[in-house]
């Protein structure tokens, strides 16, 4: 299956409908809205119809309301948005991108906790993307 990468208004979408489970596009509209003051309720409406024909969505009706949903997990877009921005911005160099993002703002100990946790994971080979030897 290709890797699917949304432009960023339909993340922006997809983050809605990854929220709240489904939405019709006017309460998509009403969340992207407040965020673009430019953009339409027409331009939402061919959005998801976009998403749809793409495989990002599918919806069911309602009466004469169609509700959206996501087609796509939320994890694994994000994962193949980190990865490709890994790869065009910093061209592999995964201790070059964790720096930038730790210089931005001040990570909360959570945050922090669970940084020490995926590091300690990658350290034993149970992280996800590490290649094993013997080419596995």
């Amino acid at each position: 299956m290709p890797e699917i990468r949304p432009t960023e208004r339909e993340l922006e979408a997809l983050k809605v409908l990854w929220s709240r489970g489904k939405a019709t596009v006017r309460e998509v509209y009403g969340v992207l809205h407040p965020r673009d003051g430019s953009l339409a309720y027409t331009t939402v409406l061919s959005l998801m119809q976009t998403m749809e024909q793409k495989g990002l969505v599918g919806h069911e009706a309602v009466g004469k309301t169609y509700h959206y949903y996501s087609l796509v997990e939320e994890a694994g877009v994000l994962r193949g948005l980190a990865a490709g921005f890994l790869e065009r911005v910093f061209n592999g160099a995964l201790g070059e991108y964790v720096a930038r993002a730790l210089e931005t703002r001040r990570p909360s100990a959570a945050e922090l906790d669970r940084l020490e946790q995926l590091i300690a994971e990658a350290r034993r080979g149970r992280g996800p993307a590490r290649k094993r030897k013997g080419g596995a």
